[in-house]
């Protein structure tokens, strides 16, 4: 399915109504005048014909008019609030398909080490905190990079237990498959070096001694997860607090966490009923390794119980594998490892039962959100998509996979046969140290030659949505877009670009945060393009992206965030 064809479902479904608070969208209008007009402004539909206008009117959190300035005047009453745009440009409310709003907010609240780049840097931020929460009986945290330990090298516990010697510590990795800790916390945890690696992950070792080294892989980092005290309620609603200011300043007015359990729903929900989730959220239910097919029981529970409000809770996360820089990511062709002939990753889920699990799942009326990172994880999942169409037929559950830095060029076209969603987190499709030095020596020559392929995927016709895998990366979707586009680092001098035939525009780029983000959450009817009828979701910008280099893109500002009509970050009046 191509994004013209989803313009041209968009405009049936939009006249068809079916909103997603039970309003038919043409409610929108019957309104004799408008709440708000933003006039005299360069709007960026984003709808089938990806058209421009210059005025749109908003009543009741609706769009009810968009077009020409001149058109707009029988809109304007007396208490319709005007605003000149001075020509900005406006674009639909960007919609994050790939993110972890709570616990990205619960870790820039806590220790957190995203802004350092050394393993001193690290270290420093790690005292402090430490320092300043006497307390605290865990000092929990993250956001550091392997990459900063360089090439093969491991994080020790030693370098913690330097500056926290007597309380355990743990430090989830920037990418979240590996975590970083200290002795107290392999103490508490009961794990020396006679422990066994679980199924689904692995204890790094000292290689002389046999020794945890004091980083853990993948399912092995629960093994002292689950010794730490759980998460306040209030500390939950703080993080998630924090991540809904950041993505509204960012113009983002829509999100699928990629990752809920109960816990996380009953947070928003919580937001919700006091009215801060400023966000429509489509919770991904988090598929358990342990468990089988027994557990989709539950996960309908949940689903029920908690779809309502401004959330959505069905749709099932199933992680697939783990990632290349650790060699957990499933590979078609083995690691380029010394001594090692066959390492191919760790499939999370058996691949047969995977099958059973999508089918029933897709029967159940599920959207599954797979996270699939190596070519071999990834055909897994479409082999698991592909045995549900044959069981069930197609059901139009909008399956989507997620991270896909590798895809072989024979599955490619598979994306668009099966109707499957190509979720990129497009901020990494360039040739940083995760790519140069952890990644490019290790897989095999071929797979090199396919990493990130968005090109190839918008020319096969495949539907391409975006998100950030915050707080893994920066959630801002102009850097994000910048990557895309430019395929070099967004916040750096330009460099040579990655694999420069992958590049996209800047209108694929705009469709992969709006209207296929929005198909992705399966609510296009309501979002993702203003059009008459649509939900008043917006953001005006402080330049038009179409008349500035690409490499400017990352610098772009958000002046206001319309959310339902509403403003939830800046100010009408003061544009």
């Amino acid at each position: 399915m191509t994004k013209h064809t989803i313009g041209i479902l968009l405009a049936a479904a939009v006249a068809a109504g079916c909103a997603r608070d039970g309003k038919d969208p043409g409610d929108a209008q019957k309104s004799a005048v408008a709440d708000l007009a933003l006039r005299n402004g360069a709007i960026y539909t984003v709808d089938g014909a990806r058209s421009w206008a210059e005025t749109v009117a908003i009543d009741d959190g609706r769009i009810v008019y968009v077009g020409t300035d001149a058109g707009a005047k029988d809109w304007i009453g007396p208490q319709t609030q005007v605003v000149d745009l001075k020509g900005r440009m406006v674009v639909p409310g960007f919609q994050d398909v790939h993110i972890h709003p709570i616990s990205g907010g619960i870790e820039a609240n806590g220790c957190d080490l995203n802004a350092a780049t050394t393993v001193e840097e690290y270290l420093a931020i790690i005292k402090k905190y430490a320092d300043e929460h006497p307390d605290e009986p865990w000092i929990k945290g993250g956001g550091w990079s392997m990459a900063s330990f360089g090439p093969g090298a491991l994080a020790r516990k030693e370098l913690i237990d330097a500056v926290v010697p007597d309380r355990p510590v743990i430090l989830w990795s920037r990418d979240g498959h590996t975590t970083w800790v200290n002795s107290k916390a392999l103490e508490v945890a009961g794990i020396t070096k006679d422990t066994p690696d679980p199924a689904d992950g692995r204890i790094d070792r000292d290689p002389k001694t046999g020794e945890p080294s004091g980083s853990l892989q993948e399912g092995a980092s629960s093994l002292v997860a689950d010794k730490a005290p759980p998460n306040s309620d209030q500390v939950r609603d703080d993080g998630l607090r924090y991540a809904v200011k950041m993505l509204n300043g960012y113009g983002i007015t829509g999100i699928q966490d990629a990752s809920v359990n109960e816990d996380d729903l009953k947070t928003y929900h919580r937001l919700d009923a006091a009215g801060e989730l400023t966000l429509h959220v489509v919770g991904s239910i988090w598929w358990e390794r342990e468990p089988g097919l027994e557990q989709i029981e539950d996960i309908k529970r949940l689903r029920s119980e908690y779809t309502k409000g401004r959330v959505d809770a069905g749709t099932v996360k199933i992680m697939q594998d783990g990632v290349l820089e650790n060699y957990t990511g499933v590979v078609l062709e083995p690691y380029r490892l010394k001594g090692k002939t066959d390492v191919r990753g760790i499939p999370m889920v058996e691949p047969e039962l995977l099958k059973q699990a999508v089918t029933q799942l897709d029967a159940d009326g599920f959207q599954v959100h797979f996270h699939a990172i190596g070519d071999g994880a990834v055909r897994q999942a479409l082999d698991a998509v592909e045995a549900a169409r044959t069981a069930n037929g197609d059901l139009g559950h909008r399956h989507h996979i997620s991270h896909i830095q590798l895809i072989h060029p024979d599955d490619q076209p598979r994306f668009r046969q099966l109707g499957v969603v190509a979720n990129f987190q497009p901020l990494w499709a360039m040739a940083d140290d995760y790519v140069n030095d952890l990644t490019l020596p290790f897989i095999s020559k071929q797979a090199a030659t396919y990493m990130y392929p968005i090109a190839s995927m918008e020319r096969i016709g495949a539907v391409v949505a975006f998100g950030s895998d915050w707080s893994v990366s920066s959630a801002n979707p102009f850097e994000e877009m910048e990557t895309a586009i430019t395929r070099m680092e967004a916040t750096s001098a330009p460099t040579t670009p990655f694999m420069p035939d992958e590049r996209i525009g800047l209108p694929e780029a705009l469709a992969a945060f709006t209207i296929n983000a929005a198909y992705t959450n399966r609510d296009e009817r309501n979002t993702g393009s203003l059009e008459v009828g649509k939900l008043a979701n917006l953001a005006v910008l402080d330049r038009n992206l179409f008349d500035i280099p690409a490499t400017d893109i990352s610098d772009t500002k958000v002046l206001l965030t319309l959310f339902e009509g509403k403003p939830v970050h800046g100010d009408p009046g003061a544009l």
